[in-house]
């Protein structure tokens, strides 16, 4: 092709029947109407009726005419035929007259009203293109995809597949270059001579500006974030940060700084003039909103380490003095028993006090309690009292460099920064500490801070604002404009005229009414329905109780009992995994791209090109090695050219990144969905999410600290999401461990399968009335299994309402009102969420006012109540539901199981420093997982007819209990060989095990 971006299967099938149309495609496009018929009618003989039949339906099915019509399936050619009453046979006597094809063409095009593919039409497919590519980045071979669905729904006859990808390619590059062109005009010539030196090596020095500058800390100490602030002043210093760019689609910027974050600088210096400065101009830009995130990052997460070593200290201290303050308490029980000794008159009662106890020893416990004691519910203010020395590093930088913004709850705390700001800006114009703002200190800090009246301790003040700053950064009550992750969240939401345009597209999206009492009548009844149902049932509900415990009903709920295995299903499972052939790793992913093309999916960074001579090899390797964490050493082979050791580094870097790796996914995901024994696992509507956990012993800002999980180090949590077909279809990386569900709902929004599903069940995970909330508003089920059911309130939407036995546990009442006045914010945030405008994970922050919720906040909450009380109300009452959330979380867990098994280098441990090469791992093993699971699920189908082949009886309640999850088979250790047995690459199975033979045997053997 000379047109690289086509993929041969993609050219194959444009324009022609690369399979045989579907029962609903015939119905569509191959249904004569009564004009069709009186058309047809005119022709002669019956071989031209028929021929003239199919050509006009395939000009409708495909958009053109096919250079031999008679190149039609069977089934087409059978559906005309007992249309026309023809027989099917005569078809072949069309080939005969060459001429009679584009006389039936000619007619057929007046009659449909399709116009040729003419100089007009491609100029307007060019205006077309060009509308396209200036708000998107589409891939090349996507947009050949979306132009010829274009000229199909414009009745555009398409042209030639060489014709038509080469004008996509033209448009596509004159774009780029006129971006290019229009970025690098915005630059003076200053700023010009500035993004060029980045990419010079400074005499004396081993690495570029550019290098030095995209280099993210690492450390968490008062260093590294002083030297972090100073990359952000040197970033500024190229003094690009104000030329506009936001008429360049995000996409766009993000393609670009991505390419500018992993090329060589060598790579930067070799493109033209006009490309090389765009791409700096957008990755600069790009650089300090992250190197801005790193910054609040790190101040974060030394905040957080001073505060623990605080503490730590504080309650060694406590304990250390623990002696000296009982001792101190004995004296005061002494004093105190003769205070109450009523013999004694009170007028010698001081002088008795003194005499049992000394006056002196009373003084000292005095003051031992009063020092020793403390007062206060938060240790923060002790436990920070000993960092000011360490604060001060970095303090003046950080007050000149960070621009901070707030809502208006955090004005105090801003005024409070500023004032830190001018003071450390000294000069004329500095204030005094008397006037240091005061509003925002909380009683906790009070008495350090201002220790005597119209006295400031300015090292408590300081410590105080940081420590302050901290929490509100977190709840985003302040932000940082100039940053990416910690921008504005509100902004994000739609609002004016955007959200008027969309409103009612997006409610009927949503199965939302604007209207809040028709949704709220709807609930009311669904609620009263299901505590009727609940109390009906409570008598022959055996595993439901209702205690009276301090005055009120609580629920208690007998735990399930493990489901028993009839010897029929254990029998089946042994007899499928003996039959299972033994493969390698690296040729079970081999095998998978044969029948899914998942390699092909991995695109170039710049161009978009994935035509390199045996790439699905070497993206293979790198999955291979990034998967089982063993490195590319381990799998290059200096005898190959597509898996040396270079060749393999580039493809790591140009291609196996977040993008390409989703689309890879997304196809593994959507072969299973289509295999049969799969359907009968689960329709891909049931998913479950649960967590991962990974010790990162090498310094970074992008792990957390838990002891229960990574004991006296750090580690990441990989979030991922399973299908009821046992196929992960998204994952996130989280810094330590999950504290909040909406981590779930980001997953359901963000991932690209053909799956949708719509109910989520997952382990307790911080969830709230809120999640609750957000979720029914996006049409989501969210069913969590929880450990605290005793302590879960059950609200009602009437007051009145007679539940019977029900009455004091659904005591509580919802507040219909705030739901009705905040329903359209509410639909405003879902549909805000639905489009992608603001991040899942971002939501509680603006929902959030000075650490409480706001009132938008507290009406989804009230919503989230509803839903929470149904979803327990079917819990306690369905068993089959609460079983059918356990076996679905036990297939996540299997997942796990099976990943864990993968990735078995380096003690499992990850070794990535940065959150970019975090997630691509991670990315690379949830995909080599739902690899296996495919190749287990469509070898077990064979395993299964083979049984049935047999003459085995096969019952299909077991072939809906077995599981894919299995790797016992797999070798994933010793020499990775990347090579395919002819017959295999060319889409044959592998033969199945001998179920009685010895190795099959071994095979079972623990």
């Amino acid at each position: 092709m000379p047109v690289e971006f086509l993929s041969d299967e993609q050219a194959a099938r444009y324009g022609r029947f690369h399979t045989d149309p579907t029962p609903e495609q015939l119905t569509r496009y191959f249904y004569l109407s009564e004009q069709d018929h009186a058309l047809i009618a005119g022709r002669r003989r019956e071989h031209n009726k028929l021929g003239f039949a199919l050509q006009l339906c395939t000009l409708r099915f495909l958009g053109t005419f096919l250079s031999d019509p008679t190149l039609v399936p069977a089934s087409a050619v059978q559906t005309l035929a007992t249309q026309l009453h023809l027989d099917s046979t005569v078809f072949p006597d069309y080939r005969r007259r060459v001429s009679t094809w584009y006389e039936h063409q000619t007619v057929i095009l007046t009659h449909t009203h399709h116009r040729p593919f003419d100089d007009f039409q491609a100029f307007r497919l060019i205006r077309w293109l060009y509308a396209q590519l200036a708000v998107s980045t589409v891939r090349p071979s996507v947009l050949f995809d979306l132009t010829t669905a274009h000229l199909v729904s414009q009745q555009v006859v398409l042209p030639g597949v060489t014709v038509l990808a080469r004008l996509v390619a033209r448009v596509r590059e004159r774009v780029s270059q006129q971006t290019f062109e229009g970025l690098s005009r915005r630059l003076t010539r200053e700023q010009r001579a500035n993004l060029e030196a980045l990419l010079w090596l400074p005499e004396g020095q081993r690495l570029t500006l550019l290098e030095v500058l995209r280099t993210s800390p690492t450390r968490v100490t008062s260093p590294a974030l002083h030297a972090a602030i100073g990359r952000v002043e040197q970033i500024r210093a190229v003094g690009i940060g104000e030329v506009n760019v936001n008429d360049l689609p995000e996409s766009r910027q993000a393609l670009l700084a991505r390419h500018a974050q992993t090329a060589w600088a060598q790579t930067l210096q070799r493109m033209g003039e006009e490309r090389r400065l765009a791409t700096l101009l957008i990755f600069v830009q790009h650089l300090e909103r992250t190197a801005t995130d790193d910054v609040l990052d790190l101040f974060d997460a030394l905040m957080t380490t001073l505060a623990l070593k605080g503490e730590a200290k504080r309650r060694q201290e406590r304990w250390r003095t623990l002696k000296d303050l009982d001792q101190a308490a004995l004296v005061l029980g002494d004093a105190v028993r003769v205070l109450l000794d009523t013999d004694i008159p009170e007028r010698d009662i001081r002088r008795a006090v003194f005499g049992q106890v000394g006056e002196t020893r009373l003084r000292e416990a005095v003051s031992t309690v009063r020092e020793l004691a403390s007062e206060d519910d938060d240790s923060a203010p002790q436990a920070l009292s000993g960092s000011y020395t360490t604060v001060r590093r970095f303090l003046p930088a950080l007050l000149s460099v960070i621009e901070l913004a707030g809502t208006p709850c955090a004005k105090p705390l801003l005024d409070a920064w500023r004032f830190l700001r001018r003071m450390e800006a000294g000069g004329r114009g500095k204030p005094r500490w008397s006037e240091a703002p005061r509003a925002f200190v909380p009683r906790s800090w009070e008495r350090r801070v201002f220790p005597l009246r119209g006295e400031v301790n300015h090292q408590a003040y300081t410590l105080c604002v940081l420590e302050r700053l901290q929490q509100a950064i977190k709840r985003r009550e302040v932000f940082a404009p100039s940053g990416e992750r910690y921008a504005d969240p509100r902004s994000e939401l739609l609002q004016g005229p955007d959200w008027e345009a969309a409103r009612d597209d997006l409610s009927r999206a949503l199965g939302r009414s604007l209207d809040p009492g028709v949704e709220l009548d709807l609930l009311r009844t669904e609620l009263a329905a299901a505590y009727r149902e609940v109390e009906e049932n409570l008598t022959h509900n055996t595993a439901l109780n209702l205690e009276v415990r301090e005055g009120h009903t609580r629920v208690n709920l007998t735990p399930l009992e493990a489901q028993q295995e009839p010897l029929s299903l254990l029998h089946l499972r042994e007899q499928v995994s003996r039959r299972l052939p033994p493969v390698d790793l690296a040729a079970l992913l081999l095998e998978v791209h044969t029948f899914t093309g998942f390699a092909g999916t991995f695109t170039h960074l710049t161009d978009g090109k994935a035509q390199v001579r045996d790439l699905p090899l070497s993206v293979c390797a790198v999955l291979l090695a990034q998967a089982c964490n063993i490195g590319l050493k381990a799998v290059a082979r200096a005898e190959h050219p597509a898996l040396t050791l270079s060749r393999l580094s580039w493809v790591q870097q140009n291609y196996v990144r977040a993008e390409t790796m989703t689309g890879a996914n997304a196809r593994l995901v959507d072969a299973q969905a289509d295999l049969p024994l799969a359907q009968s696992w689960g329709g891909g509507e049931v998913a479950s999410a649960d967590g991962l956990r990974f010790v990162v012993p090498v310094r970074t800002v992008s792990a957390g600290w838990n002891s229960k999980y990574f004991g006296a180090q750090r580690g990441v949590t990989y979030y991922n999401f399973t299908s009821d077909q046992f196929t992960g279809f998204h994952g996130i990386v989280v810094p330590g461990t999950l504290r909040d569900s909406l981590f779930i709902l980001a997953g359901l929004l963000e991932q690209q399968t053909q799956l949708d599903p719509r109910e989520i069940m997952a382990d307790t995970h911080g969830y709230s009335d809120v999640v609750f909330g957000l979720f029914t508003l996006l049409g989501y089920r969210f069913s969590p299994r929880l450990a605290d059911l005793a302590d879960q309130r059950f609200w009602r939407l009437e007051k009145d309402a007679d539940y019977g036995a029900l009455n004091d546990l659904s005591r509580h009442a919802v507040n219909q009102r705030r739901i009705a006045e905040h329903w359209e914010d509410m639909l405003r945030l879902a549909g805000s969420l639905k489009l992608g405008k603001v991040k899942a994970t971002a939501v509680m922050r603006t929902l959030q006012r000075g650490g409480s919720l706001s009132g938008l906040g507290r009406a989804v909450a009230e919503l989230g109540r509803i839903e929470k009380t149904l979803y327990l109300l079917a819990y306690v009452q369905d068993e089959a539901y609460r079983r059918r959330i356990l076996v679905q979380l036990n297939r996540g867990e299997g997942r796990h199981a099976v990943a864990r098994a993968v990735f078995h280098g380096r003690k499992g441990e990850l070794r990535q420093r940065y959150r970019e090469g975090m997630e691509d791992q991670l990315g690379a093993l949830g995909l080599v997982v739902n690899a296996i699971v495919l190749w287990n699920t469509r070898y077990i189908g064979v395993a299964l007819g083979d049984l049935r082949q047999s003459g085995t009886a096969v019952n299909d309640e077991d072939v809906a209990r077995l599981s894919p999850l299995l790797h016992e088979h797999v070798n994933m250790l010793g020499r990775y060989d990347f090579t395919l047995p002819d017959e295999i690459a060319s889409g044959q199975l592998r033969p199945l095990r001998d179920p009685d033979s010895f190795e099959a045997f071994l095979a079972q053997l623990p």
